[in-house]
């Protein structure tokens, strides 16, 4: 891509600050019976984390990558979003064998097989041979690491799909719509291992968010906007998320959990992640709703300091999702080999998070490390401009 046809793109620091509270949570849930997991969303509402992290993703490929492929410039973002894809196919690959090998290392220390199990790699342990295979091909994924494949399928289709976007974005997100209905009628779904399972992210559910986010991203977001500031919406939303608050706290008080009718019991559930469930779709379009009106791009507290940790944390989402996983396992380990107390649950919860910070913070310090080094292309292009006759 020549000099001036490069794309300058304003980062939109709220991005940065969900994501990182985002890996917050997501390492939080990830530490079973964990009391600190109660400050975590799910606890309040149908949808997680995982929502957030999948439609940041969709509105960022979107909002950088449609104005490219509608410049003309498709070679160029197929280049970067496969790049970025192979990134996090390598990611999830390092991840995968160095989670695989802690596990072994405390199963084998502490004479302890409940780890395995529990973390779904005593199949690896016992056929390496063969589970290596099938995680290369994204088919066997222990627990805690199934969003990482997700990501690498939508990523890896988003420039076709952008493609389409600059093009038809109505027509290609009805047909996301479509995709996502027949999915769920005919069970399409990646296979994954053992024979007979599937993936627990169902690729061709997910995408509708992942392309509602883009759609929104390559300005569909400003033909929604009076919608979003109407009043009815903001209503709907507020009823919504009161409604999916009290359903939730059914699981946690039995008492509750009796008021429910048994017709409404029959539509609710169940309410499946799987499939991305219209339930935790919709109960995430409510809070971004809310957010949208009420957290613009200039918010103020932004940049006030006490925000600054969860921000640094969102932009390096990558490795920080990959160290969290370590660190959840390594607090789950704490909490099983020596007690399990709420003062303790409350410690290792702490520096868990305060690691994934320090992490951060390291990692942003590095970014702006000057870069002394020059492209040779960058060279040899001068050179030839300097020649006579080549100016």
């Amino acid at each position: 891509m020549a000099e001036q046809d490069k794309v300058i793109i304003e980062r939109d620091v709220r991005l940065d600050l969900f994501r990182g509270v985002g890996l917050w949570m997501i390492f939080l849930d990830h530490i079973p019976h964990d009391v600190v997991s109660w400050l975590t969303l799910r606890n309040y509402g149908f949808s997680d984390a995982a929502e957030f992290f999948v439609f940041i993703s969709g509105y960022l490929a979107g909002f950088i990558y449609g104005p490219i492929i509608k410049a003309g410039h498709f070679l160029s973002a197929l280049k970067r979003l496969w790049k970025r894809a192979m990134e996090m196919y390598v990611a999830h690959i390092m991840l995968f064998l160095i989670f695989t090998a802690q596990i072994a290392r405390t199963v084998r220390r502490f004479d302890n097989p409940l780890y395995e199990d529990e973390f779904n790699v005593h199949n690896f342990l016992e056929h390496p041979d063969i589970l290596i295979g099938q995680a290369l091909t994204l088919r066997y994924k222990p627990v805690n690491l199934d969003v990482l494949p997700l990501y690498i399928a939508l990523i890896a289709t988003a420039p076709f799909m952008l493609w389409a976007m600059v093009r038809r974005p109505n027509l290609t997100l009805l047909a996301s719509v479509i995709l996502y209905i027949f999915a769920r009628i005919f069970d399409w779904n990646f296979a994954s291992y053992p024979p007979g399972s599937t993936w627990y992210f169902n690729p061709f559910a997910w995408q509708m968010l992942f392309i509602f986010a883009a759609w929104c991203g390559t300005g569909g977001a400003s033909r929604i906007w009076p919608i979003v500031q109407s009043r009815l919406a903001l209503i709907a939303a507020i009823i919504w998320i009161l409604f999916a608050f009290l359903i939730v706290m059914t699981w946690h008080i039995a008492a509750l959990d009796a008021l429910v009718p048994k017709w409404m019991i029959k539509i609710i559930y169940p309410i499946d992640k799987t499939d991305l469930d219209m339930f935790r779709f919709t109960h995430f379009l409510a809070l971004a709703l809310i957010v949208s009106r009420y957290v613009p791009h200039d918010w103020a507290p932004l940049k006030f300091k006490w925000l600054r940790p969860a921000i640094m944390c969102g932009r390096h989402s990558l490795p920080i999702f990959c160290f969290g996983v370590f660190l959840s396992f390594a607090a789950h380990w704490v909490l099983m080999q020596y007690t399990r107390g709420v003062w303790e649950q409350l410690v290792v919860s702490a520096a868990g998070i305060l690691t994934m910070i320090g992490i951060a913070w390291v990692l942003d310090r590095a970014d702006n490390v000057p870069d002394l080094f020059v492209d040779v292309a960058e060279i040899e292009r001068r050179k030839t401009a300097l020649e006579p006759g080549k100016a």
